[in-house]
């Protein structure tokens, strides 16, 4: 049917290699999204790689977005489709899990770890207020 995009999550193509026990998904390109930046993070049982980093100019984001500055300035929502885990944001621990989901300011530092049984993370962002830019990788 025309302007429907379905598929299987796993047959989304994956960025592997890059953090041990995590792969990232790469859900605009393979859907075809131009409206927000979306992503599958797949981490395994108690994985801890995923980099703590924030979406601001003057912050972590400024250096680790260098190349793909269409990030900064993203407000992000963090959804967990399987397992659990937690997100570290400027130092607190919130559940990611089946009952809880966040949304974070660009300026606020976030680190994600899985739980016991591994993280399946959906992954939203924008900039408030501006048109996606769907110049990035995920």
């Amino acid at each position: 049917m025309a302007g429907v995009t379905h598929t299987r999550i796993e047959d989304i193509d994956a960025l592997e290699g890059m953090l041990d026990g995590i792969a990232m998904r790469q859900v605009a390109a393979g859907l075809g999204v131009k409206a927000f930046g979306i992503s599958i993070v797949e981490m395994e049982p108690n994985a801890d790689a995923y980099p703590e980093h924030d979406h601001s100019e003057q912050g972590l984001g400024g250096k680790m977005f260098a190349k793909r500055p269409q990030q900064l300035g993203q407000e992000e929502v963090y959804i967990a489709l399987r397992g659990s885990g937690t997100i570290e944001a400027d130092g607190v621990s919130y559940p990611l899990d089946g009952e809880h989901i966040a949304r974070l300011d660009p300026e606020v530092k976030r680190k994600i770890v899985a739980g016991d049984e591994g993280l399946r993370l959906l992954a939203l962002g924008g900039i408030p207020g501006e048109p996606y830019d769907t110049g990035g990788t995920l």
